[in-house]
Protein backbone atom coordinates (compact mmCIF):
# COMPACT_ATOMS: atom_id res chain seq x y z
CA UNK A 1 0.00 0.00 0.00
CA UNK A 2 1.11 3.55 -0.72
CA UNK A 3 2.79 5.35 2.17
CA UNK A 4 1.23 8.76 2.68
CA UNK A 5 2.75 11.94 4.04
CA UNK A 6 1.35 13.14 7.35
CA UNK A 7 1.72 16.18 9.56
CA UNK A 8 -0.13 17.66 12.52
CA UNK A 9 -1.16 21.25 13.25
CA UNK A 10 -2.01 21.95 16.87
CA UNK A 11 -2.48 25.02 19.01
CA UNK A 12 -4.87 26.66 21.39
CA UNK A 13 -8.45 27.59 20.64
CA UNK A 14 -8.78 30.47 18.12
CA UNK A 15 -5.17 30.20 17.01
CA UNK A 16 -6.00 29.84 13.30
CA UNK A 17 -5.45 26.10 12.88
CA UNK A 18 -8.50 25.53 10.70
CA UNK A 19 -7.77 28.14 8.04
CA UNK A 20 -4.10 27.11 7.82
CA UNK A 21 -4.98 23.42 7.49
CA UNK A 22 -7.43 24.03 4.65
CA UNK A 23 -4.96 26.17 2.71
CA UNK A 24 -2.25 23.55 3.23
CA UNK A 25 -4.55 20.68 2.25
CA UNK A 26 -5.03 22.30 -1.15
CA UNK A 27 -1.29 22.67 -1.57
CA UNK A 28 -0.25 19.13 -0.62
CA UNK A 29 -3.35 17.24 -1.87
CA UNK A 30 -4.51 16.16 1.58
CA UNK A 31 -7.56 15.12 3.57
CA UNK A 32 -8.04 16.60 7.05
CA UNK A 33 -8.67 14.68 10.27
CA UNK A 34 -10.09 16.85 13.05
CA UNK A 35 -8.71 16.66 16.59
CA UNK A 36 -11.69 18.38 18.19
CA UNK A 37 -13.70 16.76 20.96
CA UNK A 38 -16.72 19.04 20.37
CA UNK A 39 -16.81 19.33 16.57
CA UNK A 40 -17.21 15.54 16.43
CA UNK A 41 -20.87 16.04 17.38
CA UNK A 42 -23.68 16.65 14.95
CA UNK A 43 -25.80 19.77 15.59
CA UNK A 44 -23.09 21.40 17.74
CA UNK A 45 -21.96 23.83 15.07
CA UNK A 46 -21.64 27.39 16.32
CA UNK A 47 -20.23 26.74 19.78
CA UNK A 48 -17.68 24.25 18.42
CA UNK A 49 -16.53 26.76 15.77
CA UNK A 50 -16.32 23.91 13.28
CA UNK A 51 -15.69 25.01 9.70
CA UNK A 52 -18.82 25.43 7.60
CA UNK A 53 -19.26 23.49 4.37
CA UNK A 54 -18.25 26.65 2.49
CA UNK A 55 -15.13 27.08 4.63
CA UNK A 56 -14.12 23.46 4.07
CA UNK A 57 -13.71 24.49 0.45
CA UNK A 58 -13.96 21.04 -1.22
CA UNK A 59 -11.41 19.56 1.21
CA UNK A 60 -12.68 16.35 2.75
CA UNK A 61 -12.83 16.55 6.54
CA UNK A 62 -13.01 13.55 8.83
CA UNK A 63 -13.93 13.65 12.51
CA UNK A 64 -16.70 16.23 12.10
CA UNK A 65 -20.45 15.60 12.55
CA UNK A 66 -19.96 11.93 13.38
CA UNK A 67 -22.17 11.27 16.40
CA UNK A 68 -25.13 12.77 18.26
CA UNK A 69 -24.57 14.74 21.47
CA UNK A 70 -26.03 11.93 23.60
CA UNK A 71 -23.63 9.34 22.16
CA UNK A 72 -20.24 8.52 23.66
CA UNK A 73 -16.90 8.97 21.96
CA UNK A 74 -13.51 8.10 23.40
CA UNK A 75 -9.88 7.80 22.36
CA UNK A 76 -10.20 4.17 21.23
CA UNK A 77 -12.98 5.23 18.84
CA UNK A 78 -10.76 8.03 17.56
CA UNK A 79 -7.89 5.64 16.88
CA UNK A 80 -10.27 3.41 14.93
CA UNK A 81 -11.32 6.49 12.95
CA UNK A 82 -7.68 7.31 12.24
CA UNK A 83 -7.13 3.85 10.70
CA UNK A 84 -10.19 4.35 8.49
CA UNK A 85 -9.01 7.79 7.38
CA UNK A 86 -5.50 6.52 6.66
CA UNK A 87 -6.99 3.77 4.46
CA UNK A 88 -9.03 6.39 2.59
CA UNK A 89 -5.90 8.43 1.97
CA UNK A 90 -4.00 5.42 0.66
CA UNK A 91 -6.84 4.42 -1.65
CA UNK A 92 -7.36 7.94 -3.00
CA UNK A 93 -3.70 8.96 -3.22
CA UNK A 94 -4.09 11.70 -0.62
CA UNK A 95 -1.84 12.95 2.15
CA UNK A 96 -3.17 13.63 5.66
CA UNK A 97 -3.26 16.68 7.90
CA UNK A 98 -4.24 16.05 11.53
CA UNK A 99 -5.47 19.29 13.09
CA UNK A 100 -7.21 20.50 16.21
CA UNK A 101 -7.08 21.50 19.84
CA UNK A 102 -7.68 18.17 21.55
CA UNK A 103 -4.04 17.16 21.45
CA UNK A 104 -4.61 14.26 23.84
CA UNK A 105 -5.92 12.28 20.85
CA UNK A 106 -2.73 13.03 18.93
CA UNK A 107 -0.61 11.95 21.90
CA UNK A 108 -2.49 8.64 22.01
CA UNK A 109 -1.92 8.10 18.28
CA UNK A 110 1.80 8.49 18.87
CA UNK A 111 2.08 6.64 22.18
CA UNK A 112 -0.73 4.13 21.65
CA UNK A 113 -3.42 2.61 23.86
CA UNK A 114 -3.94 -0.90 25.14
CA UNK A 115 -6.15 -3.29 23.20
CA UNK A 116 -9.51 -3.66 24.97
CA UNK A 117 -11.17 -7.12 24.90
CA UNK A 118 -14.56 -7.72 23.33
CA UNK A 119 -17.24 -7.41 25.99
CA UNK A 120 -19.70 -10.33 25.86
CA UNK A 121 -23.45 -9.88 26.16
CA UNK A 122 -23.49 -11.74 29.48
CA UNK A 123 -20.85 -9.34 30.83
CA UNK A 124 -22.85 -6.35 29.58
CA UNK A 125 -25.97 -7.68 31.32
CA UNK A 126 -24.11 -8.26 34.58
CA UNK A 127 -22.56 -4.82 34.29
CA UNK A 128 -25.99 -3.21 33.85
CA UNK A 129 -27.15 -4.93 37.03
CA UNK A 130 -24.20 -3.59 39.02
CA UNK A 131 -24.65 -0.08 37.67
CA UNK A 132 -28.14 0.20 39.09
CA UNK A 133 -26.30 1.29 42.24
CA UNK A 134 -23.51 3.46 40.85
CA UNK A 135 -22.15 4.58 44.22
CA UNK A 136 -21.89 1.04 45.59
CA UNK A 137 -20.22 -0.18 42.38
CA UNK A 138 -17.73 2.69 42.46
CA UNK A 139 -16.81 1.90 46.07
CA UNK A 140 -16.42 -1.80 45.23
CA UNK A 141 -14.14 -1.11 42.26
CA UNK A 142 -12.16 1.37 44.36
CA UNK A 143 -11.56 -1.31 46.99
CA UNK A 144 -10.34 -3.70 44.27
CA UNK A 145 -8.17 -1.20 42.40
CA UNK A 146 -7.67 2.03 44.37
CA UNK A 147 -4.83 3.22 42.11
CA UNK A 148 -6.86 3.08 38.88
CA UNK A 149 -10.14 4.30 40.34
CA UNK A 150 -8.51 7.31 42.02
CA UNK A 151 -8.50 9.05 38.63
CA UNK A 152 -12.23 8.42 38.04
CA UNK A 153 -14.92 10.62 39.60
CA UNK A 154 -17.55 8.83 41.66
CA UNK A 155 -20.33 9.99 39.34
CA UNK A 156 -18.55 9.39 36.03
CA UNK A 157 -20.86 6.60 34.94
CA UNK A 158 -19.20 6.11 31.55
CA UNK A 159 -15.68 5.50 32.90
CA UNK A 160 -16.94 3.44 35.84
CA UNK A 161 -18.81 1.24 33.37
CA UNK A 162 -15.68 0.78 31.25
CA UNK A 163 -13.61 -0.25 34.30
CA UNK A 164 -16.36 -2.60 35.45
CA UNK A 165 -16.70 -4.23 32.04
CA UNK A 166 -12.96 -4.80 31.88
CA UNK A 167 -12.87 -6.44 35.32
CA UNK A 168 -15.95 -8.61 34.79
CA UNK A 169 -14.78 -9.74 31.34
CA UNK A 170 -11.15 -10.54 32.22
CA UNK A 171 -11.19 -11.08 36.01
CA UNK A 172 -8.25 -8.67 36.13
CA UNK A 173 -8.36 -5.30 37.84
CA UNK A 174 -7.69 -2.52 35.30
CA UNK A 175 -4.21 -1.78 36.67
CA UNK A 176 -3.13 -5.39 36.18
CA UNK A 177 -4.84 -5.70 32.80
CA UNK A 178 -3.03 -2.66 31.42
CA UNK A 179 0.26 -3.90 32.89
CA UNK A 180 -0.16 -7.14 30.95
CA UNK A 181 -1.39 -5.33 27.81
CA UNK A 182 0.86 -2.30 27.31
CA UNK A 183 -0.05 0.32 24.69
CA UNK A 184 1.09 0.01 21.09
CA UNK A 185 1.71 3.17 19.02
CA UNK A 186 -0.56 3.77 16.03
CA UNK A 187 1.74 6.24 14.27
CA UNK A 188 5.26 4.86 14.27
CA UNK A 189 6.93 7.00 11.58
CA UNK A 190 8.24 10.48 12.48
CA UNK A 191 5.34 12.93 12.48
CA UNK A 192 6.06 16.66 12.01
CA UNK A 193 3.99 18.63 14.54
CA UNK A 194 3.46 22.37 14.07
CA UNK A 195 2.22 24.32 17.08
CA UNK A 196 0.77 27.77 16.41
CA UNK A 197 1.68 30.19 19.19
CA UNK A 198 0.34 33.66 19.94
CA UNK A 199 1.29 36.40 22.35
CA UNK A 200 -1.12 36.12 25.27
CA UNK A 201 -2.97 39.40 24.82
CA UNK A 202 -3.35 38.91 21.06
CA UNK A 203 -4.89 35.49 21.63
CA UNK A 204 -7.29 36.93 24.20
CA UNK A 205 -8.45 39.46 21.62
CA UNK A 206 -8.99 36.72 19.04
CA UNK A 207 -10.96 34.67 21.58
CA UNK A 208 -13.12 37.66 22.52
CA UNK A 209 -13.80 38.41 18.87
CA UNK A 210 -14.82 34.82 18.24
CA UNK A 211 -17.15 34.86 21.26
CA UNK A 212 -18.94 37.91 19.84
CA UNK A 213 -19.20 36.26 16.42
CA UNK A 214 -20.71 33.09 17.92
CA UNK A 215 -23.38 35.15 19.67
CA UNK A 216 -24.28 36.94 16.41
CA UNK A 217 -24.41 33.62 14.55
CA UNK A 218 -27.09 32.27 16.88
CA UNK A 219 -25.27 30.67 19.81
CA UNK A 220 -28.19 31.07 22.23
CA UNK A 221 -30.69 29.50 19.82
CA UNK A 222 -28.32 26.58 19.21
CA UNK A 223 -27.94 25.86 22.93
CA UNK A 224 -31.72 26.13 23.46
CA UNK A 225 -32.21 23.53 20.73
CA UNK A 226 -29.55 21.23 22.18
CA UNK A 227 -31.01 21.44 25.70
CA UNK A 228 -34.53 20.78 24.50
CA UNK A 229 -33.46 17.81 22.36
CA UNK A 230 -30.78 16.21 24.54
CA UNK A 231 -31.25 17.75 28.06
CA UNK A 232 -28.21 18.87 30.07
CA UNK A 233 -27.08 15.32 30.87
CA UNK A 234 -24.54 14.53 28.09
CA UNK A 235 -20.90 15.36 28.88
CA UNK A 236 -20.67 17.66 25.86
CA UNK A 237 -23.34 19.90 27.45
CA UNK A 238 -20.75 20.83 30.07
CA UNK A 239 -18.36 22.24 27.46
CA UNK A 240 -17.17 25.84 27.40
CA UNK A 241 -19.66 27.99 25.54
CA UNK A 242 -22.52 25.64 26.35
CA UNK A 243 -22.40 25.75 30.16
CA UNK A 244 -22.15 29.55 30.20
CA UNK A 245 -25.09 29.90 27.81
CA UNK A 246 -27.16 27.56 29.98
CA UNK A 247 -26.33 29.78 32.96
CA UNK A 248 -27.49 32.79 30.90
CA UNK A 249 -30.74 30.98 30.11
CA UNK A 250 -31.15 30.36 33.85
CA UNK A 251 -30.99 34.12 34.38
CA UNK A 252 -27.57 34.16 36.04
CA UNK A 253 -25.93 36.40 33.40
CA UNK A 254 -26.84 39.15 31.00
CA UNK A 255 -25.47 38.97 27.45
CA UNK A 256 -22.43 41.12 28.22
CA UNK A 257 -21.47 38.85 31.12
CA UNK A 258 -22.16 35.79 28.97
CA UNK A 259 -19.57 36.88 26.42
CA UNK A 260 -17.11 37.77 29.17
CA UNK A 261 -17.54 34.36 30.84
CA UNK A 262 -17.11 32.45 27.57
CA UNK A 263 -14.03 34.51 26.66
CA UNK A 264 -12.44 34.10 30.10
CA UNK A 265 -13.03 30.37 30.29
CA UNK A 266 -11.85 29.88 26.71
CA UNK A 267 -8.65 31.79 27.50
CA UNK A 268 -8.09 29.49 30.47
CA UNK A 269 -8.63 26.49 28.23
CA UNK A 270 -6.11 27.92 25.74
CA UNK A 271 -3.53 28.17 28.52
CA UNK A 272 -4.12 24.54 29.51
CA UNK A 273 -3.86 23.44 25.88
CA UNK A 274 -0.53 25.23 25.48
CA UNK A 275 0.82 23.73 28.70
CA UNK A 276 -0.24 20.25 27.59
CA UNK A 277 1.35 20.62 24.16
CA UNK A 278 4.61 21.93 25.57
CA UNK A 279 4.89 19.13 28.12
CA UNK A 280 3.62 16.12 26.16
CA UNK A 281 5.36 16.30 22.79
CA UNK A 282 9.11 15.81 22.60
CA UNK A 283 9.60 17.60 19.29
CA UNK A 284 7.47 20.60 18.34
CA UNK A 285 7.89 23.11 15.54
CA UNK A 286 6.67 26.32 17.19
CA UNK A 287 5.83 29.46 15.31
CA UNK A 288 3.27 32.14 14.61
CA UNK A 289 0.41 31.66 12.17
CA UNK A 290 2.14 34.06 9.81
CA UNK A 291 5.43 32.11 9.98
CA UNK A 292 3.75 28.78 9.28
CA UNK A 293 1.80 30.21 6.35
CA UNK A 294 5.10 31.34 4.91
CA UNK A 295 7.01 28.14 5.68
CA UNK A 296 4.32 25.60 4.80
CA UNK A 297 2.47 27.32 1.96
CA UNK A 298 5.32 28.95 0.12
CA UNK A 299 7.80 26.08 -0.01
Amino acid sequence: MKTIKQLAIIGSTASGKTSLSIKLAHKINAHILSLDSLAIYKEIDIVSAKPSMKERDTIRHFGLDMILPNENFDVSTFIKLYHEVYAHCQKEGKNLIIVGGTSFYLKMLIEGISQIPTISQSTQDLCSSHLQNLEKTYQWLSSLDPHYMSSIASKDRYRIEKALQLYLQTSLIPTEYFRQNPPKPTITAPLPIYQIVWEREQLRQRISQRSHIMLKQGLIDEICMLEKKYTRTPNCMKSIGIKETLAYLDGKYDKKTLIEKISTNTARLAKRQTTFNNSQFKILNKGSLEEFERVLLMR
